[in-house]
């Protein structure tokens, strides 16, 4: 990947855990420190992935594991050359929801494929690029389905998953971690939404770029 000036931050973890609140909260804080920053999402950060967002959560019917993974893959291309990429040459910070490591877990152990042959494609794909940092959410499937249900919205063809399928997501994520902990914070994403952030906020300010 070209060197960048910027930072890229990614947001992990099962459905439920809590991604979505605190990659608000964290882009809010940035935004206090006057960094500009560029937040987006996998698949659907381009208008090339909101079409295969379409596909892979919603699609009505089966999709055949390596179809789905190599949907991902295509997805993560696009949007890596065309808006990761550029955002970060900018001297950006890029807060991302999801990246390769969804991809390990989900189609990888959650799909049970090969989950070196899934992430080899991903990084294929985006062609080595690798975030500054990943924030972990780790959540107990069990609570996590409690969420989801308790949000009365209908479930997207992975978030209706069975239990099983999310045990197996939860600890492909934690081995993810253990392997590469320079990369990972680990949070536990039963706490409090506030512990939560002020958490995540200490790991960012320790590795932020001096500001423009």
């Amino acid at each position: 990947m070209t060197r960048r000036s910027g930072l890229w931050i990614t947001l992990e973890g099962g459905d439920g855990s809590g991604k979505t609140t605190q990659a608000e909260r964290l882009e809010h804080w940035l935004i206090e420190e006057g960094r500009t920053v560029v937040r987006t999402r996998e698949p659907g950060g381009s208008e090339v992935g909101q079409l295969i967002r379409e596909i892979v959560l919603h699609h009505r019917g089966d999709i055949a594991p390596r179809a789905e993974a190599l949907l991902y893959a295509a997805d993560r291309a696009h949007h890596v050359a065309t808006v990761v990429r550029p955002a970060l040459e900018r001297g950006e910070i890029v807060l991302q929801d999801r990246y390769l490591d969804s991809s390990v877990a989900y189609q990888g152990a959650g799909r049970v494929l090969d989950a070196t042959e899934v992430r080899d494609l991903s990084l294929w794909a985006a062609d080595g690029a690798l975030p500054d940092l990943t924030m972990l959410l780790d959540l107990d499937p069990a609570a996590a389905r409690a969420r989801l249900d308790s949000a009365d919205k209908p479930f997207d063809r992975l978030e209706a998953e069975k239990v099983d399928f999310h045990t197996r997501v939860r600890a492909a994520y934690l081995a993810l971690a253990d392997a590469e902990p320079e990369r990972f914070l680990v949070v536990d994403a039963a706490a409090s939404p506030d512990e939560i952030a002020e958490a995540i906020r200490a790991r960012v300010a320790a590795i932020l770029p001096p500001a423009a």
